[in-house]
């Protein structure tokens, strides 16, 4: 049975040619990248959701510099304890981490909503299952992931218990309270602090928490990766502009990212735990 499902009508989608196709006639192009758009123009909530091309950039060449290759690898050494068939990276941007995923599950499937950042994973890395799409409406059967992967974006639990195994796992990467601490203070008049623990509340029925780390990476950042870091992130827009500036001129920039994982394990007497539907 298929992995995948129309977004329009939610009937299995053929996936055999270089465009996927369900029986009620809905079909879908595989971009010359190998990825496919599965976020309808109705799903959309503007022109061009998601995050735009010079952040998504930024990102690439921060992370390919390897700035966060101890979280890369952290979330690599989970996954292969617990040996995923299909694992799901949801707001998988670029596909950084999903690319390594890749060598570690059966079968890789990263979603983002970001047309350009799909294209470019898809071009880095072939094998993975890049979509466009909406994590709110995942075009996946029911029950069909082993692993959900939430690194820095959204969750839709709604959805998420419904694509995941009675089994599976769910991976949640969030910033701890003092994350980049330094670099918010220099933009910043108030810092507030980030709060991991607020995803504790959405998995409280249903779930146990399996497994919590606490990951710290130290930062010298030159100018130009000081820049695409900020570009990367909420800080860029949200920082007054002569605050922003000045922070750019300062070299060797001292900061450091610190990353909390949290593993939940799906519990047998999850109340949403129904059976797959027969499509």
């Amino acid at each position: 049975m298929s992995l995948f499902r129309c977004p329009l009508c939610r009937a299995p989608l053929d996936t055999e040619s270089r465009r996927w196709h369900c029986p009620d006639g809905h079909s879908f192009d595989v971009a010359r990248e190998g990825y496919v758009n599965l976020l309808p123009v109705q799903h959309k909530h503007s022109r061009a959701p998601g995050d735009e091309p010079g952040m998504v950039r930024a990102r690439h060449d921060f992370l390919a510099a390897g700035h966060y290759a101890p979280l890369r690898d952290a979330v690599i050494a989970g996954l292969q304890a617990i040996h995923p068939e299909v694992v799901l990276d949801l707001g998988c941007g670029e596909g950084y981490y999903t690319a390594a995923m890749s060598a570690v599950g059966s079968r890789v499937v990263g979603v983002d909503i970001a047309k350009p950042a799909i294209r470019l994973a898809a071009r880095s890395t072939p094998g993975v299952a890049w979509l466009v799409a909406s994590g709110a409406q995942l075009p996946l059967a029911d029950q069909s992931i082993d692993v959900v992967c939430n690194l820095f974006t959204q969750l839709h639990h709604d959805e998420l218990r419904r694509v995941l195994r009675p089994t599976g796992q769910v991976l949640v990467v969030t910033p701890t309270a003092d994350h980049l601490l330094s670099l918010r203070e220099a933009l910043f008049d108030t810092v507030r602090p980030h709060v991991p623990d607020k995803f504790l509340t959405g998995f409280s029925r249903g779930f146990s928490l399996r497994h919590r780390q606490e990951l710290r990476v130290p930062l010298l950042l030159e100018a130009n990766a000081l820049a695409q870091l900020l570009q990367m992130t909420p800080y860029a827009w949200k920082a007054r502009p002569e605050r922003r500036e000045a922070l750019l001129q300062r070299a060797g920039f001292h900061t450091e990212a610190a990353f909390t994982l949290l593993w939940f394990q799906r519990q047998p007497d999850d109340p949403c735990l129904q059976p797959p539907t027969g499509e």
